[in-house]
């Protein structure tokens, strides 16, 4: 197939809102697809190569300036064949290849299949194909069941791979595909509670843990045999030899178990999370960097015990395979408090330096891959007065207004601003809409989708840590950074310094 087929599916799928029209478009794509391109066209669908970020950074994909091919010529194997070479590129020089290789496709292609390429390489390919939608599409296109094809996303952890059985192998394929140890399952996400009481409001028959702002990982045992998958379901066992140790010595067979791990200071409250993400990724020295920051497993959840899955269990059940076979490693957690205990819970939580604390319903299963009411997360958030010195024309549902925010701190010696991320998290429509004509109001320049503004409304974020980054010119970033309000009672000449961010770091 034509690539340019996918990217003209992708653009009447951004422009069309309704959810039906989506799928149908969806799904007349899929039919038409071999069965090698499959997986590569579910993954740009879904808004993302599968061979990830193929080690490209935000100014390598902005410096490209090749000029648009006239004809559409590439093919989707020509596309996923060269993102495979620039992720498999490496060694002495590999910046200017990776520059190189990346102007080479850009210059086959046609102007809108460069956007494309663009948005999808920075992660910013909205287009309205959430996950859920494509899963319809696959379903329609394969003709079963949507909740077959949900099931066994959950299941082998990735939707690509699903969909590649499902239209080239149908039913029995599809029926195939079940929890398996070192198959790696879809997290079940969690909800938002405001405090502790309003969670035990909301849950019949609660039980609070620890929330702790560590590595989410899933542990798989086959006797010996151990594996460490990280959130995104990558293998991450090398990086981990004192949690694959701790696991061996489980007294269970087959297991999957649920959890993060957090390095912890002598007196163990928690390092900060990106003190803890330096263990990931991390092929040597992991030695070296075990002494100086050794990694303590907190599991919160059992998902398969000695051949029986445990999905469909209620939580009840699976605490209770938890405290049998890994009750030395389980997270601290209360079951079935009341208020007062629940409260003193919390601050305890809190005072030992933890996010917050988690709230979950015991009878619930576990919903891989689903976020839900049954668990919901409690946990205090900081905000900071921010400037926006930017903003991109949002996609999919957004399409028409300013949308991701580019967040600036004011800079007292300079008196700029220093960029330290961007968001579009926490907006409504309301909001959306004001925010594009007051930023509209104050634009002093385009490049692309970013429309540039005078640096004169202020905005509060909240935000859950402050973390190093490579990528802004101050050195930090903000963490799950979501717009509050905008303050419209303080000027710009108001807002927080880059030195009070640095102070709160």
């Amino acid at each position: 197939m034509h690539f340019s087929e996918v990217v003209a599916t992708s653009t009447a799928v951004a422009e069309f809102p309704g959810r039906l029209d989506k799928i149908g478009r969806l799904a007349d794509l899929l039919r038409r697809l071999q069965p090698e391109e499959i997986e590569p066209v579910a993954s740009w669908l879904s808004g993302s190569a599968r061979q990830g970020r193929v080690g490209l950074g935000y100014a390598t994909i902005s410096a490209v300036d090749a000029d648009a091919a006239p004809d559409p010529s590439l093919t989707v194997g020509d596309v996923d064949r060269a993102l495979e070479d620039l992720a498999g590129l490496s060694g002495a020089g590999v910046a200017r290849a990776r520059a190189h290789h990346l102007q080479s496709l850009f210059g086959r292609a046609t102007r809108d299949e460069q956007d494309f390429l663009r948005r999808l390489l920075f992660g910013e390919l909205r287009q309205g194909a959430l996950e859920g939608v494509l899963i319809e599409a696959v379903a329609r296109a394969a003709t079963l069941p949507a909740a077959a094809i949900r099931r066994a996303v959950l299941l082998a952890g990735e939707l690509p791979a699903v969909a590649r059985t499902a239209l080239t192998g149908g039913k029995d394929a599809l029926h195939a595909l079940s929890v398996r140890v070192m198959q790696p399952v879809r997290p079940m996400l969690a909800g938002s509670a405001d405090d502790v009481e309003a969670a035990l409001a909301e849950l019949d028959d609660p039980t609070l843990e620890y929330k702790l702002d560590g590595a989410r990982v899933q542990i798989h045992k086959a006797g010996d045999l151990v594996k460490v998958f990280s959130r995104t379901l990558n293998d991450v066992t090398g990086s981990v030899p004192e949690i694959v140790a701790v696991s061996q010595a489980l007294p269970a067979g087959d297991l999957i178990l649920d959890g993060e791990v957090i390095a912890l200071n002598a007196d163990e409250t928690p390092k900060p999370f990106q003190m803890t993400m330096r263990r990931f990724g991390r092929t040597r020295g992991v030695g070296a960097l075990q002494s100086e920051l050794p990694l303590t497993l907190f599991a919160f959840d059992a998902l398969y015990l000695d051949g029986q899955s445990l999905l469909d269990e209620p939580l009840s059940r699976r605490v209770e395979v938890l405290a049998e076979v890994a009750g030395e490693v389980a997270v601290p957690r209360v079951l079935r408090p009341g208020a007062a205990e629940a409260r003193a819970f919390s601050d305890t939580a809190l005072a030992r330096g933890h996010e917050g604390v988690m709230a979950k319903a015991l009878a619930s299963p576990y919903a891989a891959g689903r976020r839900g009411a049954a668990w919901l997360k409690i946990k205090q958030a900081r905000t900071l007065d921010l400037v926006v010195l930017a903003a991109e024309w949002g996609h999919g549902r957004r399409h028409g207004w300013l949308s991701n925010l580019h967040l600036g701190a004011r800079d007292e010696a300079t008196g700029g601003f220093v960029m330290l991320g961007k968001t579009f998290k926490g907006m409504t429509d309301e909001m959306l809409a004001w925010q594009t004509e007051q930023l509209l109001a104050r634009e002093v320049a385009r490049d692309g989708i970013i429309v540039h503004v005078r640096p004169e409304l202020v905005v509060e974020i909240a935000f859950n840590e402050i973390q190093e980054s490579s990528v802004y010119p101050g050195g930090l970033t903000l963490r799950f950074a979501r717009v509050k309000r905008y303050r419209s009672d303080k000027t710009a000449a108001e807002a927080n310094t880059i030195g009070d961010v640095r102070r709160l770091a």
